[in-house]
């Protein structure tokens, strides 16, 4: 079910927003203004699939899935850690056979009770080539994954071999070999619980998705706005301080950063580059900036031969030998982002498996090495590159000008790299699954869970989910393997390392910058701050 309010969005325009509906439980009225009660306006980009939690890898559609579902496990907003939410524990013997007890007293919004059969048939769904999940692959370490999603053919089975519920509260996993990080990744939203309404009538829960978290879907209008509102029922440690969440639309950020400053909205979660440089002495106290898992880097189309030929590797080393990080940096993200040096992120510290300085001279500017590079390997594919970005969030515009500036400096020529603007993120996202790429494009990185594993495996794996430039190499992919199967956390971290090389060896993508996460707020708002993953903690927020 639809709300009846629209929440129109024009370049350059503020404008007032009807009142959200109220749903029950929640209180109704609306304050002087016209506000809702107690409730964040905070910004949003519209995602590009339906909110099904296997089906969602991208941020705008996760910050929803964090807001209305709850897991096995969560990350500290601070921290990173996992830690058990609904998991009473997780057991193994050796790291291949699980056994999962949850806690008692969860429900879902509608009243149904979370039990193991909410998760096992939330993981067979995702799992089943049928389904067509983009976080299928999150699936396929359990045994009988081969099965249910063949990399060729129909299915030869429904459900996964290695998922048998005991009982109510237990349910059991066998995976194909060890995984001793395992437990650590199920706070993936991929890895939610589902309740019996999303498979009797999955259409009318993709209208109005039902989940067990701190909120709940009031109306979702595509393209113009969500409104959650706080589920006073919710039975876990993080309930809402809040009565719910309008996350209004945008295609521009300096519209929404408009809005901010004119008291239309409350909550900005990605400030626009152009306008870092006064941000402080707009908003005085109201702004946060602190470092996040988030890598930006280019990706290469190499299902594109032009791409993929002998001298290719100089080519994108060169490339990125052209890129001028530190000045971009500085004049453009006024230094909240930081030039990168690996495929990782600092967050994650040393002995999660971050290395300074690990591409070495690679991703240091070196004009005349760049262009001797390019040249050597045969030149730019008809002379000429594009870099292709979604122009609706990020401040993409701005960076992208400026490393084809810096590109078309170091070989010499006007117009040599130029980019490729295109209208909305969902557009953006189904080029990428399409493969139509014509040259390098914006890939950036919005860790998933905090472990090395993640900056790797999703983006380089031989068909994995978010490897949307499909590369593949043997030797990367033995070693990912060999990393997941080590028991020692500490060998593992190494193995995963090596791993590393073989990207940085092959330059299968440029890293940029990592990527501080930023965020104004209106003085309605108290207890603002962004988690890890530079995700707003929407459930801590106070209004008024």
């Amino acid at each position: 079910m639809r709300g009846p309010a629209r929440v129109a969005r024009a370049a350059g325009v503020a404008l007032t927003v009807l009142a959200a509906p109220a749903v029950a439980g929640c209180g109704g009225g609306v304050e002087a203004d016209g506000i809702a009660p107690g409730v964040v306006r905070s910004s949003w980009g519209d995602p590009p699939n339906p909110l099904e939690p296997a089906n969602t890898n991208e941020v705008q559609g996760g910050k929803v899935l964090d807001m209305i579902f709850r897991g096995l496990k969560s990350y500290d907003p601070k921290t990173g850690e996992a830690r058990n939410m609904l998991a009473e524990r997780i057991d193994t013997d050796d790291q291949r056979h699980y056994t999962v007890t949850l806690k008692p007293g969860w429900t879902f919004s509608n009243g149904e009770p979370v039990t193991a059969r909410s998760f096992v048939d939330a993981w067979n769904y995702a799992a089943l080539l049928d389904n067509r999940q983009r976080n299928a692959y999150f699936f396929e370490y359990i045994q009988g994954y081969e099965k249910v999603h063949p990399d060729h053919g129909a299915p030869t089975a429904r459900t996964l071999s290695g998922l048998s519920v005991k009982d109510d509260r237990t349910f059991t996993v066998t995976l194909r070999q060890k995984f001793s990080t395992w437990p650590e990744t199920l706070g993936y939203n991929a890895y939610a619980p589902l309740p019996r309404a999303f498979f009797d009538d999955h259409r009318a829960w993709l209208d109005k998705p039902i989940g067990n978290g701190p909120y709940q879907v009031a109306s979702y209008d595509r393209g113009w706005a969500m409104r959650l509102r706080t589920w006073r029922g919710y039975p876990g440690p993080d309930k809402a301080r809040n009565n719910g969440v309008d996350l209004r639309v945008y295609t521009d950020g300096n519209t929404a950063y408009t809005d901010l400053q004119a008291g239309n909205l409350d909550l900005v979660d990605d400030v626009p580059a152009a306008q870092l440089k006064n941000v402080r002495s707009d908003l005085g106290g109201r702004y946060v900036n602190q470092p996040a898992g988030i890598l930006q880097t280019l990706a290469f189309p190499f299902y594109d031969k032009d791409w993929t030929g002998p001298g290719a590797v100089k080519v994108r080393t060169g490339i990125s030998m052209a890129i001028d990080r530190e000045q971009i940096t500085r004049r453009i993200f006024a230094r909240t982002r930081t030039p990168a040096t690996d495929w990782t992120s600092p967050v994650l510290g040393p002995d999660g498996g971050y290395r300074a300085g690990l591409c070495g001279p690679a991703c240091r500017y070196d004009p005349a090495r760049a262009r001797r590079l390019i040249e050597e390997g045969g030149g730019l594919p008809g002379g000429r590159m594009t870099i292709t970005y979604n122009a609706d969030t990020g401040s993409h515009r701005e960076w992208v000008d400026a490393v084809c500036h810096s590109v078309n400096n170091a070989l010499r020529r006007d117009r040599a790299c130029v980019g490729n603007p295109v209208g909305t993120f969902a557009d953006f996202r189904n080029r990428m699954a399409a493969k139509s790429m014509k040259g390098p494009f914006r890939a950036g990185w919005q860790m998933d869970y905090p472990l090395i594993q993640n900056f790797l495996q999703p983006l380089y794996y031989t068909d994995a989910s978010s490897n949307d430039g499909d590369w593949s190499d043997p030797e990367f992919d033995r070693l990912i393997d060999r990393a997941n199967a080590e028991s020692d956390p500490v060998r593992a971290v190494r193995v995963f390392q090596r791993a590393e090389e073989v990207v940085r060896d092959q330059m299968a993508a440029i890293p940029l910058w990592y990527q501080n996460g930023s965020a104004g707020y209106s003085s309605r708002l108290r207890d603002v701050a962004l988690n890890q993953f530079s995700v707003p903690v929407y459930h801590q927020i106070r209004v008024g």
